[in-house]
């Protein structure tokens, strides 16, 4: 061990310094007969398959018995993630292959989740860059691949899905190859390994044409033990371990997720914990854990260059250090990007409030919101004048759907606002968020496309024919223009159309936007909604309810073609008479309905509406209503 304090503080600035520039270390590998080490991640656009890629990674590592039952995509854990198909939080896995420990992590790729990618490639040395041989690089790939090359990871390119029909290898290539010099790669970052792949298989070659004959990632496997460098370590530096995730045991409780930076840690240590502001806390580790497969093991040691779990403290918090005794200089903390669009979540006070929900009260809801923040970074909440409302402010609508739909399986009530985004004072100027928007679509709906970006305050800044009667196109946009135009995008490309977009910071404010050209029909009075009403409602607009759904006054049930606000009687029922003839009845059958859904809500409202979120219903309503 190092002696003096001095000397202790000189050793960990230069651990510090060496982590942030990435600096090769000599001879880092087995050293007291510890295993060697590599630490990576996936990193990749939505829907590339990145996690069917690390689902083949655990099979054909050995890490499960030939005849063990696995599922597919098993390192999506949340049932959001499995019913929609894609990974909202980091995972972390492990795997030994030639002797060597591969801590590997599957990351998201929307991003309004890019937080997590950000946080995450500070526990990793290098990153398989996943793209899909027919879409090629798309925005999230340039934003994942951007943060990548600025902590200097090393780079694995793996294309995927080369049996595509509309594959085009040598095109995406090329893609690839000008992003890393648009990114200003440099020379070293530039001269990347590929390998193709075909990821839903298990297959993947560097040699193109052989892709289809193997029958293994043996080619992957190898790369990544001989690219992907071994954890920069110093020998004989005492502990130290940055938090980069959070996690819950109900036996041992919060849970501090980290690569250890130096040192090493055993069970019933002492250890310090530095957090925000100075403060610094003593604590005792009650149990240390480790990655085997896709689940957290119990170990008695922790050493440097791995990926470890120490509980112990509840105070834990992402960006915090935890360091041995004596150290007094923690790690820099984690920084991500600021989050852009807000909402006002506030207590159910409709007079169906608390009749399907457990959690009803702001107490209950602002402890709902305090647990979120312990592990989405990229999440902020801010206290109101009222104290029944909170202002949520996230990356995109997307995060905020799935936090509202995440509270309201758990079981909660609460009412929610129209997104908006944060705005800017410089300078005298008010500044507004801006997005850059790439779309992908057929031709013939490239002009309506285009006129309704133009309409949102978008400005095209490069077009391209990409052949086979695709054209692809790029708009500047203010966030707020992108807010609600999503369906209304895939409705005009009828459904064929791709559109990806990508932060691009803040710029001065751009003028009205009108979000909405369609008015609303609301109820003027509570009860049971009647077929008989709304089949002669079905000519004003499209309707949100059917004839089974308990309503009330102010609640809104339908897009009004003409405009403006439409009250009506959706409780009326058809006056009875004695007279009865044959074909006099009227048949009622109503068309069949759009369930109405969190995300299709927060597109749709306007300023002076709510959502009203139970565990039962999603509904929309007036935000002042006379009830």
């Amino acid at each position: 061990m190092i002696g003096s304090k001095t000397s202790n503080i000189k050793t960990l600035l230069i651990i510090q310094r060496i982590i942030k520039l990435g600096v090769a270390f000599p001879s880092l590998s087995l050293r007291n007969n510890r295993m060697e080490i590599r630490n990576i991640a996936i990193i990749a656009h939505v829907d590339h398959g990145k996690t069917t890629l690390v689902d083949f990674l655990l099979k054909q590592s050995g890490a499960f018995r030939d005849n063990e039952a696995t599922e597919e995509r098993m390192m999506d854990s949340m049932d959001l993630e499995r019913e929609r198909g894609i990974t909202i939080a980091a995972k972390n896995a492990s795997f030994i292959y030639n002797n060597v420990k591969v801590n590997i992590v599957d990351t998201p790729g929307h991003s309004d989740f890019g937080g997590e990618v950000e946080r995450i490639l500070d526990m990793v040395d290098g990153a398989i860059l996943l793209v899909d041989a027919s879409e090629g690089p798309l925005p999230q790939t340039r934003f994942v691949l951007k943060k990548a090359l600025a902590q200097n990871k090393k780079i694995i390119l793996c294309v995927n899905k080369i049996d595509r029909k509309d594959q085009r290898t040598d095109v995406v290539l090329d893609e690839v190859f000008n992003l890393f010099i648009d990114l200003e790669a440099t020379d070293e970052q530039v001269n990347f390994k590929t390998i193709f792949a075909i990821a839903r298989e298990g297959k993947a070659s560097q040699d193109y044409e052989k892709v289809t004959q193997t029958d293994s990632l043996k080619e992957l496997f190898d790369l990544i033990i001989s690219e992907v460098p071994p954890p920069k370590i110093i020998e004989g530096a005492p502990f130290q371990m940055l938090i980069t995730n959070i996690g819950y045991n109900p036996y041992v409780g919060r849970l501090a997720i980290g690569r250890i930076q130096a040192g090493s840690v055993k069970l019933g240590d002492r250890l310090s914990l530095h957090q925000e502001e100075g403060k610094i806390q003593s604590y005792k580790v009650t149990s240390l854990l480790a990655y085997s497969r896709n689940q957290q093991v119990e170990v008695k040691e922790l050493t440097a260059g791995d990926i470890g779990i120490l509980s112990g403290y509840e105070d834990i918090m992402i960006g915090d250090t935890i360091s041995a005794l004596e150290v007094t200089v923690p790690l820099p903390r984690v920084n991500v990007d600021e989050p852009t669009v807000g909402i006002f979540m506030s207590v159910n006070n409709g007079p169906f409030a608390g009749k399907e929900g457990k959690f009803v009260t702001s107490r209950k809801i602002k402890e709902r919101l305090d647990k979120e923040l312990l592990t989405n970074l990229s999440l902020k909440v801010e206290a109101t004048e009222n104290a029944d409302t909170f202002k949520v402010i996230a990356r995109g609508e997307l995060q905020i759907a799935i936090l509202l739909e995440q509270m309201r399986r758990e079981g909660y009530e609460v009412l929610v606002s129209q997104p908006q985004v944060i705005y800017k004072q410089e300078n005298g100027k008010k500044l507004e968020p801006f997005d850059l928007v790439y779309i992908d679509v057929e031709e013939p709906y490239l002009g309506t496309v285009t006129q309704k970006l133009q309409m949102r305050k978008g400005i095209l800044t490069e077009m391209n024919n990409k052949g086979h009667g695709r054209a692809t196109a790029v708009f500047r946009i203010p966030a707020r223009g992108l807010i609600g135009y999503r369906s209304e995008f895939l409705t005009d490309t009828r459904g064929t159309g791709l559109l990806n977009s990508q932060y691009d910071g803040y710029d001065e404010y751009r003028g009205d936007i009108q979000k909405r050209y369609t008015g609303r029909m609301v109820s003027d009075r509570q009860g049971k909604a009647t077929p008989y009403s709304l089949f002669h409602l079905e000519d004003r607009g499209a309707l949100f309810i059917d004839g089974t759904v308990q309503v009330y006054k102010g609640m809104i049930i339908g897009d009004y073609n003409k405009g403006g606000e439409l009250n009506v009687n959706v409780c009326r029922e058809k006056k009875l008479t004695n007279v009865r003839a044959s074909g006099t009845d009227e048949h009622i059958k109503l068309s069949p309905i759009k369930p109405i859904t969190i995300e299709s809500s927060l597109e749709w409202i306007i300023e002076d509406e709510l959502i009203e979120i139970t565990p039962l219903n999603v509904r929309l309503r007036l935000k002042n209503c006379n009830y």
